[in-house]
């Protein structure tokens, strides 16, 4: 085996292990499919071994290629995060810092938040990273990231940020037609828009009512969907406060119903916390959602 593997052909690996395909590798990395299939190929005859198998559904990871999946991607990882802190001087807020965010946070609560950070530091450049599912910060997936529940690792710095309270939200356009409902038995009379499979948001909606009696006109476990279908005007949804609050034709019902407060922590790596580009996202990050915790209608 030849141990002098060039990064190049592990980048090309590592977008087929995780795309499936040639094709959908090279469109990644910005390559032609016969440089990404030569890249694969000569990292084969590096390794001396078989890394994938052709299958109906594209190219199928051989044990080994398994095997080497997780280290390739903590080098991708390492790599990024050595270009984000080589964007700008150590000493300056300026550069690459990472943001990892719930996919309904970063379309409906952060743009208005970075607004304000953008005027306080123009040459500080943010990458979003939407996922329901939390990034590493132990091996610098992300520099920072927004999440609903505390950080157990004691490598990581966290500040608790008031919670985010839930209601339930209809267009103006909806109510026009439906009516307002005044109390829960007036439920029944009502169209859902709700959770599908995701167990949290499941319990949740059985604070409306029982969810065999609720009639659901759209179920999907995308909060942006759910809020995009009850802006729509399809029926009534649970969103965010603060979020729901900023568009005059979402109208808050039932606010007597008691539904869960989403805790948030504002959360980051205690060796990247005292860079000034890191710790400018991390403070405003602090600042802004202990505003946006108090509802501001308009």
């Amino acid at each position: 085996m030849n141990r002098n593997v060039e990064w190049d052909d592990q980048r090309a690996f590592l977008a087929v292990v995780e795309t499936g395909s040639l094709s959908a590798a090279a469109r990644r990395l910005g390559l032609s499919q016969p440089t990404v299939r030569a890249r694969i190929e000569g990292l084969e005859a590096a390794l001396g071994t078989t890394l994938f198998t052709r299958s109906v559904h594209g190219l199928v990871p051989t044990p080994t290629a398994e095997a080497m999946a997780a280290p390739a991607r903590a080098m991708a990882h390492a790599s990024e995060a050595m270009l984000r802190a080589a964007s700008a001087d150590s000493g300056a807020v300026a550069g690459r810092v990472r943001l990892s965010v719930s996919d309904f946070v970063g379309l409906e609560v952060l743009p208005p938040m970075l607004r304000s950070l953008r005027d306080r530091h123009p040459h500080l450049t943010v990458e979003f990273e939407l996922s329901n599912a939390s990034a590493d910060l132990l091996d610098q997936q992300v520099d920072v990231a927004v999440r609903m529940r505390p950080p157990e690792q004691a490598a990581l710095v966290a500040k608790k940020v008031p919670s985010i309270p839930l209601g339930l939200f209809a267009s103006r356009d909806y109510l026009e037609i439906h009516g307002r409902p005044a109390s829960r038995a007036e439920i029944a009379d009502h169209l859902f828009i709700g959770p599908d499979r995701n167990r949290g948001d499941l319990a949740v909606a059985a604070r409306i009512g029982d969810p065999a009696g609720i009639r659901w006109i759209a179920r999907t476990d995308s909060h942006p969907a759910q809020f995009a279908l009850a802006r729509a005007g399809l029926g009534i949804a649970v969103a965010q406060v603060p979020a729901a609050l900023r568009y005059p034709d979402l109208e808050r019902v039932l606010p007597d119903i008691a539904l869960p407060e989403l805790p948030t922590w504002i959360v980051t790596h205690e060796n990247l916390r005292r860079l000034p580009r890191v710790g400018a996202l991390f403070d405003h990050l602090v600042e802004a959602f202990g505003g946006n915790s108090l509802p501001q209608p308009g």
